[in-house]
């Protein structure tokens, strides 16, 4: 049993690298280095979540949608943290000079969403990769930024929190061997817009996949409809990726991990 996930975070003063790879540039967020196949395009943008010169994550990021696909991240010692609540931007996804996660400074923003996009919106600045899980303080701050964000409901918000990133981590610490879990959380895309430019979620997904004590793989996965009194269905992760493939109407290939953890013993997301 370890002490539990480090989520890893993102850009808050330090740095976030738009890259043509993740792989290239930050492979360890992704188990046996192989990234998600869900979408693919111009409009999709890869970043490697880094702060003080060290990465945290990876992000993939829709500046059509201006919400982002997934974050990937690892799991490692989890802190107690303090929410700071100062929303960042990616200057690179806007051809600003510099690539330190910053604020707006009024500049205008073409490829990404702002904090003025959710204001009196009725949504939430909802996390992929959450505070919870961060192993720091400096690490949660991180967590902050539009890039990483959708617009979520605060009930489900809520819900989201208790049942999916509290019990991931406890799933984590009890089940995983210690450093050899990844986790990584989504969106689909809805209907509905925010401000006219950013695309409200449908559902959020999460799904792990780590080695257990007995140095053999387990994964599972959730997904829950971004609505009132939203119920969060435990799936394989297989069949999470069966249900999401039809939901992003994908035709081609579709995983978010390689057959080794597709085929993983089962072990559900819970306390």
């Amino acid at each position: 049993m370890f002490l539990l996930p480090v989520m890893l975070l993102l850009f808050s003063g330090g740095s976030a690298e738009v890259v043509d790879d993740f792989i290239n540039k930050c492979p360890q967020y992704f188990m046996d280095k192989i990234t998600p196949k869900i979408l693919s395009g111009n409009q999709y943008k890869e970043i490697c979540q880094t702060l003080g010169n060290i990465t945290y994550y990876a992000t993939l990021y829709d500046t059509d949608n201006k919400i982002p696909v997934y974050s990937a991240y690892n799991l490692a010692a989890r802190v107690q943290c303090v929410r700071l609540n100062n929303w960042l931007i990616e200057p690179q996804l806007d051809n600003f000079q510099g690539n330190n996660m910053e604020r707006q400074n009024k500049r205008i923003l073409l490829n990404q969403a702002s904090d003025k996009d959710y204001e009196k919106s009725g949504y939430d600045r909802g996390h992929l990769a959450p505070v919870y899980h961060a192993a720091s303080q400096e690490c949660a701050g991180a967590t902050f930024t539009l890039t990483n964000a959708a617009p979520q409901l605060g009930s489900f918000n809520k819900k989201w929190y208790h049942e999916v990133e509290k019990n991931m981590a406890s799933t984590v610490t009890n089940q995983c061997l210690r450093d050899t879990a990844h986790i990584v959380t989504g969106v689909v895309p809805g209907t509905n817009i925010i401000a006219n430019r950013v695309r409200v979620p449908s559902h959020f997904w999460s799904a792990y996949c780590c080695k257990n004590q007995a140095n053999q793989r387990i994964s599972g996965g959730v997904i829950g409809e971004n609505s009132q009194n939203s119920t969060i269905a435990q799936k394989t992760v297989k069949d999470l990726e069966t249900d999401l493939k039809t939901r992003y109407s994908v035709t081609g290939s579709f995983y978010l991990f390689d057959n080794n953890c597709r085929d993983a013993t089962y072990v559900p997301v819970k306390p």
